[in-house]
């Protein structure tokens, strides 16, 4: 029982014995002297005054003192928290007298916290600078970039890898890499990089592709390794496609070669019959006949190793058409795409430089500067077909075109050669209406149906070096500072509160803090079909219903994703008991466990405050001025994220108590309970 109400429970108690002791004496005066009049008045009201000071005291310590005194508690509890807080409950009764010397404090405060800042610009504009050119260099590199600490956790990644991957809940910052990349020839590999910072190279698999790992050491750091990965699995198949032939082809051009070799050195060196000379004569013919074979062999691999579909990539006309435009607006040529974009297969740059130099050609022989493109998918094949008004093309001009080449050098290659590349053809036809007339080239379709993702938002937090500053993550973690964990926090939305008589969860929502900062980007949200109706009771609560979790996948689907989101982390909740039983009785169903240590907000606010009332979420979440986003309250997500920010709001009042360690938390925590049974 909180001490506030022990004190009203004991001020009550006095006060109602006091008034059973004075009705008592008054009745006990009243049969003994049998008073009347205003001596009967004198007697009562001497008997009751007592029990009525004893109230009126009683309320005026609470108004003048100890009322003032649970708001100087919040306020400099806020203000512990938070040193911008507001002072929205002003000093009052018997403590009035401390207001100046309370705003002296906050302003103090506020004035030596604006010194610090003002210090630290200066010397963070150099930092700002260096970090903007940083994410800008990041933003454009296409391969996907990682950077981690001497213990293999990530200190950096760039969009490219956040979009590589985007569906592994492994993926951020502080992280192992190997829950991101599971590879034993990786880790191996990280642990011996030479520290001269020269690189080394291994194969990764990933999702059924095949990854180049660029490793080096980064000099002068402390020991931090970066990973470069490119995709090779187009470039594996296109050797194991000319790598297969040329292995036949070359022994038997060597066999035929030392043939020929061997017969000429007989011949050159004479004594021999005439029947041999023949038949080695014959021999070299026949010989030469398979070399020249085998030789025309050896050609057409190699042509076909240059026209190699390998080397074609999937590519979203609209971005095509978009790559084109700006050397087309300088040629003062107009292309409007038309039609329903698609996926197809092919050699970006090739073919750009393709198109712009038949446009030219178009514009040449027919006059027109305006053009339509078009992309229409038919027989496995996407057909590009370029637009215009007037009559198509004759084949003879097509033929001539194909000769020309791509560019005025030596080396380039001809259209033709583009187009074979591509295992394609082009062709001039009428439409229907026979006003427009289009050249066409069909092209291999991709296996892609969807349009791709939108580009990511930059992202407020992609790396963070202060990481490599943390403990190392063998160390025991009840002795890891509180601000040096990693915290999961999380929050679950059910059917009900009845969990072990057969209610589900039907959403799971957590965020991370890294180093004792909330990595807002760093989020798992998912809703969970739970195989049964969502009460109207509980749809009141959180607004789920039914049709909201239908498509969703269950619980055996989403757990493994939210596990290995958590990896290795502490988890956080309010109230944690009932989410943790949440996930637990289902993780018993799919045969995962969370067995790491748990931090309980409801817990640590109660052991720090035990004498204020109100420690549920939206009590605390008012109590040091935490908002919730629009429509973010009883939400999964939103709930988690106000949780975090709970916690971080409370770490330094831990700290001010004593209670630096999550082994110091956890000792917290159980006070708290024990004292509650």
């Amino acid at each position: 029982m909180p001490a506030r109400h022990k004190l009203l429970s004991l001020w009550l108690l006095l006060s109602g014995i006091t008034l059973f002791a004075g009705l008592f004496c008054a009745a006990w005066l009243e049969s003994q002297i049998q008073p009347t009049g205003n001596l009967r008045i004198v007697i009562w009201g001497a008997s009751l005054a007592s029990a009525l000071l004893v109230f009126l005291l009683g309320l005026i310590l609470e108004v003048r003192l100890m009322r003032p005194l649970r708001h100087l508690q919040v306020q400099v509890a806020r203000m512990a928290a938070n040193p911008d807080a507001k002072d929205d409950y002003p000093a009052e009764g018997w403590l009035e007298i401390l207001q100046p010397d309370l705003n002296l404090l906050r302003q103090g405060w506020r004035q030596d916290r604006g010194l610090l800042t003002d210090a630290r610009i200066q010397g963070a504009k150099d930092a700002a600078r260096i970090r903007q050119e940083l994410e800008a260099l990041l933003q454009v590199l296409k391969l996907p970039l990682l950077l981690c600490d001497h213990h293999q956790r990530l200190l950096l990644f760039n969009p490219a890898a956040e979009e590589l991957f985007a569906d592994n809940p492994a993926l951020g910052l502080g992280r192992r890499l190997q829950e991101l990349l599971p590879a034993p020839s990786l880790i191996d590999a990280l642990q011996n990089l030479p520290k001269d910072g020269s690189a080394r190279q291994l194969l990764l698999p990933h999702q059924n592709r095949w990854y180049l790992c660029d490793l080096r050491r980064v000099v002068a750091s402390q020991g931090e390794a970066l990973l470069i990965l490119e995709d090779t699995t187009e470039r594996q198949q296109s050797d194991i496609r000319w790598r297969k032939p040329l292995s036949t082809l070359l022994p038997a051009l060597r066999g035929h070669a030392a043939n020929l070799a061997t017969a000429g050195e007989l011949l050159s060196n004479g004594g021999t019959t005439a029947e041999l000379n023949q038949r080695l004569q014959l021999a070299m013919q026949e010989d030469s006949q398979a070399l020249s074979g085998l030789i025309n062999e050896l050609a057409k691999l190699l042509e076909t190793l240059h026209l190699d579909q390998g080397q074609l990539t999937d590519t979203w006309s609209n971005d095509l058409w978009q790559a084109l435009t700006p050397s087309l607006n300088q040629l003062e040529i107009n292309l409007t795409p038309i039609g329903i974009p698609l996926w197809l297969k092919a050699d970006t740059p090739s073919l750009l430089s393709l198109l712009q130099r038949l446009l030219l050609l178009l514009t040449e022989v027919t006059g027109e500067k305006a053009f339509e493109a078009e992309i229409q998918l038919g027989n496995n094949r996407a057909y590009l077909d370029l637009i215009w008004h007037g009559k198509p093309l004759h084949l003879k001009l097509l033929k001539e075109w194909s000769e020309l080449p791509l560019a005025n050098e030596e080396i380039s290659p001809r259209l033709g050669d583009i187009l074979r590349r591509h295992s394609s053809d082009w062709w001039s036809l009428a439409d229907a209406n026979k006003a427009f007339a289009r050249l066409r080239i069909p092209l291999p379709a991709a296996t892609r149906v969807y349009p791709p993702l939108p580009t990511l938002e930059a992202r407020p937090e992609f790396h963070d070096f202060s990481i490599a500053d943390l403990p190392p993550p063998t160390n025991e973690l009840g002795q890891l500072a509180l601000n040096q964990l990693e915290l999961v926090v999380f929050d679950t939305e059910t059917t009900g509160l009845e969990l072990r008589k057969g209610d589900k969860v039907i959403s799971i929502g957590a965020c991370r803090i890294i180093n004792g900062r909330l990595l807002s980007q760093e989020v798992f949200d998912q809703k969970v079909n739970p195989g049964r109706s969502i009460p109207p009771a509980s749809t009141k609560i959180h607004g789920l219903v039914d049709a909201d979790v239908d498509k969703s996948p269950p619980m055996s689907v989403v757990l493994p994703h939210f596990r290995k989101f958590v990896g290795n982390g502490v988890l956080v909740a309010h109230n944690a008991a009932f989410d943790l039983l949440a996930v637990t009785l289902e993780g018993a169903e799919t045969g995962i466990e969370f067995t790491m240590p748990v931090l309980d907000t409801l817990l640590l606010s109660r052991g720090l405050d035990k004498n204020l009332e109100g420690h549920g979420l939206d009590a605390l979440a008012k109590r040091f001025q935490l908002t919730f986003p629009p429509n973010t309250r009883h939400t999964a997500l939103g709930d988690a994220q106000v949780t975090a920010e709970l916690l971080l709001a409370l770490l330094p009042r831990l700290e001010a108590r004593g209670i630096y360690t999550l082994q110091d938390a956890l000792a917290l925590q159980n006070t708290v309970l024990n004292s509650n049974h």
